[in-house]
């Protein structure tokens, strides 16, 4: 260990450092105050003495307790200036002030802790510690950018002509928002955060307005067909996600573009009778299969699946949904040039002798 930081660490947090310098420091000012104290001990046992040697003994003992002394004070010093650096890096400005600055500074920081800026804390120190008054405090405070960015909607709102809300109005008219989202079974993640509220603040949207097109969204997702419901909450998405999908398709397209179009080729594999295979249908839909050419797909895959299955089970060649998907979606060669070993098979089978009395998977449609 070098200077009361760990070596080989690399680089250390400051606060860190500053804490080991102060254990240190501390640390010596505590072998000083037992040093000066035995020497103050001696220095009593040896007053008043009048022997040569016992007179010696007292002034080196006096001249100890002189340095001693010193190098307590000195260190003292230095206690102090690094705890006050300690408390700074830690933001514990409160130990730093004492009476009425330190009245001042604890009520500024709850107010904007209150709003969200906990980060204003060092800034509202350095003011305090200046001597401006609260009221000053709040109106310097203001103008930076923290504050401007935390009520971000009141700068739109300022430039469009419409009144400035103060900070309780503008935080009592997100908890509103927020109310209304969970209440309606919208998911998290999904406008929780105050940056979710700026557009809608920034264009007056009231609660009650929202209210309104969230109730027209909980409507709309109760209209959605029961094939998409089932795909979607197969996929564990429930109403609350779907909801939040209509309400603004924009703010929740990072949340749901994929599961909804997974969604969509999954609800034609089961409006055909077919099994619905997550992680198969996400890859399609990453592919850019479409809901057009899942519900074109699947309508074929259904119309040949028993057929195919048959002509498989009869030739010794395994087949099955899967199989035909690879077929359908992804031109797959291997799926696609075992069909059509089926399918030749089938027909050199029965086109013959019968003269085409079993046209199977050659005729339009095929065979469920």
């Amino acid at each position: 260990m070098t200077g009361g930081v760990p070596a080989g660490t690399g680089k250390v947090d400051s606060s860190v450092a500053l804490k080991l310098l102060l254990l240190q420091q501390q640390n010596a000012q505590k072998a000083d105050q037992t040093r000066l104290k035995q020497l103050q001990t001696q220095a009593a046992k040896l007053k008043g003495k009048k022997d040569p040697l016992s007179r010696a003994s007292y002034n080196r003992v006096n001249k100890l307790i002189s340095d001693t002394q010193h190098n307590l004070n000195t260190v003292t010093k230095q206690v102090a200036g690094t705890q006050n650096k300690y408390y700074e890096a830690t933001g514990q400005y409160d130990k730093l002030l004492s009476g009425t600055n330190r009245d001042a500074y604890m009520a500024l920081d709850a107010l904007f802790k209150n709003y969200g800026l906990e980060s204003l804390a060092g800034k509202i120190y350095d003011y305090v510690k200046n001597g401006y008054s609260g009221d000053t405090v709040a109106l310097l405070l203001q103008d930076t950018p923290e504050y401007k960015q935390r009520f971000a909607g009141n700068g739109a709102r300022l430039k469009a002509g419409l009144p400035v809300l103060s900070p309780a109005d503008y935080i009592n008219t997100e908890n509103s928002y927020r109310d209304i989202m969970r209440q309606s079974g919208l998911p998290s993640g999904f406008y929780d955060s105050t940056s979710d509220f700026t557009d809608w603040i920034s264009k007056d949207v009231s609660p009650t307005e929202l209210k309104s097109r969230v109730d027209l969204a909980t409507q709309a997702t109760a209209l959605a067909s029961p094939d998409y419901k089932q795909a979607l909450h197969q996929m564990g998405i429930d109403d609350g996600h779907m909801a939040a999908y209509f309400l603004d398709p924009q703010a929740s397209l990072p949340l749901l573009q994929k599961a909804a179009a997974t969604a969509q080729i999954g609800a034609e594999a089961l409006r055909q009778n077919l099994t619905f295979d997550t992680e198969y249908a996400s890859n399609l839909a990453t592919a850019g299969i479409t809901a057009s050419q899942a519900q074109q797909g699947y309508q074929q895959i259904a119309g040949e699946l028993s057929t195919m299955k048959g002509l498989g089970a009869m030739y010794g060649e395994q087949w099955n949904q899967r199989t035909s998907e690879q077929a359908a979606f992804e031109g797959n060669a291997g799926a696609t040039a075992e069909k059509g070993r089926l399918m030749s098979r089938e027909r050199a089978a029965f086109g013959g002798a019968t003269g085409g009395a079993r046209g199977g998977l050659g005729q339009e449609g095929g065979a469920r």
